[in-house]
């Protein structure tokens, strides 16, 4: 097949890419985003695969034909991963999402080894801008691997689990960065076979230990942001691998991964009230707990029965999700509930913070496999001016995200981060497991609140009992 064809193909799966990108931006169109970027990817491996290049790896001999081992590896990787989807639980996404994040890093690292092995074995010698490139592919690809692997381990709560302080954390990530460049810079303009390649692993091993060294003492509170920065650097590392092996689409798909990574995380971090470099130069994960006015006060307690009483009487009532929610597995009863409430003649909307759960969109995901209606999801801005007309509020297992002190405690560690003004609403009910301070450890004063009534256990017992209140009237 000749180039002229081939570029036409990755053009067709660039524009398949960019409309698909286009489409995942709102929850209604996102399942069908995903499929037109499916299709896309698919047209970009066929083409690679039937590229003169790749053609030239056929043989006769099976354990020398490179189609063998790219069947093997797709074969492979396909099974696992169905296998994989297939089983994990909805509360076990956010730690998949920062593998699947942290795999692309290490794909691209392993495509710049490859090809620095391929140009060392032939003797050929790269221009400047394709060793800065190689060594980029390099330096991103393994920072947002090792720094995946520790984002997995936190939200999993499989690897550091307890707060973790590097000492002179800034100084030494900028000497091992400052580091790093130097050897990358080194093989660049290196010609000499030896030095190159001490350089390429010298490098490798200083950004697989610079992703560590950045992620590890960032909060778990903070995760969220840390998955999406990460999935942005993957798309980078993609971008930089692209250049290496002069391939366009790879380099298109990188681009567009890594600005939309980028974007969603600025985002957060807006809604954080947080800055980026603030977060990523955070010398320690521990999160303080705010002494907050009112800490001292007992919650209130409510029985199911009571806060169906409440509900039955209520004409407009909206769902605050948090983690808690996804522990439970409480997205159908809570679509049970809202159903029950609009045969009821209730007004039913879902308020969603940007950065609850423990990853971007968590919570549309859990509500969207529900069969939540689309118009029913409101963002933070959209629902907090209506709050103070809401007759209820229901607080499923969040706690940030609604913490009051965020407005006006300067010792809370999340102050001046917009919440979800649950306070504002006539009647608040929280559903929670037990009283503790949950996944940030801070204090939320909204549980002592004159207006809050909480409900311990289960959630999805909870919600489950709440709705069949209602089949019982």
């Amino acid at each position: 097949m000749n180039s002229t064809v081939i570029a036409l193909l990755y053009i067709v799966s660039s524009v398949f890419f960019i409309r698909g990108i286009k489409l995942l931006g709102k929850t209604a169109t996102a399942r069908k985003g995903n499929q037109i970027s499916a299709i896309g990817m698919a047209i970009a491996v066929v083409t690679v695969m039937i590229q003169k290049e790749v053609m030239g790896s056929w043989s006769s001999n099976i354990m020398a034909n490179g189609y063998f081992y790219i069947i093997v590896a797709i074969a492979l990787g396909s099974l696992i991963g169905a296998i994989w989807a297939n089983r994990v639980q909805m509360t076990g996404m956010p730690e998949l999402v920062a593998l699947f994040n942290g795999f692309g890093g290490l794909s691209s690292l392993l495509v710049a080894l490859s090809q620095y092995v391929y140009e060392s074995s032939n003797a050929i010698a790269h221009d400047l801008i394709t060793g800065i490139s190689l060594g980029l592919t390099i330096a991103i690809g393994a920072i947002a691997f090792t720094g995946s692997i520790v984002a997995w381990g936190k939200l999993s709560g499989k690897m550091f689990k307890k707060p973790f302080n590097v000492p002179a954390k800034n100084q030494l990530n900028g000497f091992v960065a400052v580091l790093g460049l130097v050897a990358i810079g080194f093989y660049a303009i290196s010609t000499n076979v030896y030095g190159g390649m001490v350089a390429v692993l010298f490098a490798t091993g200083l950004f697989l230990l610079l992703g560590f060294t950045i992620t590890i003492t960032i909060g778990g509170g903070d995760m969220p942001v840390v998955i999406s920065l990460l999935n942005s650097l993957s798309g980078i590392a993609a971008a930089f691998a692209g250049f290496t092996i002069n391939n366009t689409v790879l380099v298109v798909a990188g681009c567009l991964v890594g600005a939309s990574g980028l974007i969603l995380t600025l985002i957060m971090c807006k809604a954080m009230n947080k800055s980026l470099l603030a977060l990523l130069f955070a010398t320690a994960s521990g999160a303080k707990k705010s002494q907050a006015a009112g800490e001292a006060k007992e919650p209130k307690a409510a029985s199911v029965e009571d806060a169906y009483l409440v509900l039955e009487a209520a004409s407009s009532v909206v769902f605050i999700p948090g983690y808690g929610m996804a522990v439970a597995q409480a997205q159908h009863a809570v679509k049970e509930l809202a159903e029950k409430l609009e045969q009821n003649g209730c007004e039913v909307n879902f308020a969603i913070h940007p950065v609850a759960g423990r990853m971007p969109g968590h919570m549309n995901v859990l509500l969207a496999e529900a069969d939540v209606a689309y118009e029913q999801l409101k963002t933070m801005d959209e629902m907090n001016p209506q709050m103070a007309n809401q007759d209820v509020a229901i607080v499923i297992g969040a706690n940030d995200v609604v913490n009051p002190a965020a407005l006006d405690d300067e010792s809370s560690p999340i102050y001046g981060m917009p919440i979800i003004n649950a306070f504002e609403a006539r009647t608040v009910f929280v559903l929670k497991r037990g009283k503790g301070t949950g996944f940030s450890g801070i204090e939320n004063p909204l549980f002592t609140n004159d207006n809050t009534l909480m409900i311990y256990g289960d959630a999805k017992n909870t919600i489950s009992s709440l709705a069949s209140e209602f089949d019982d009237d």
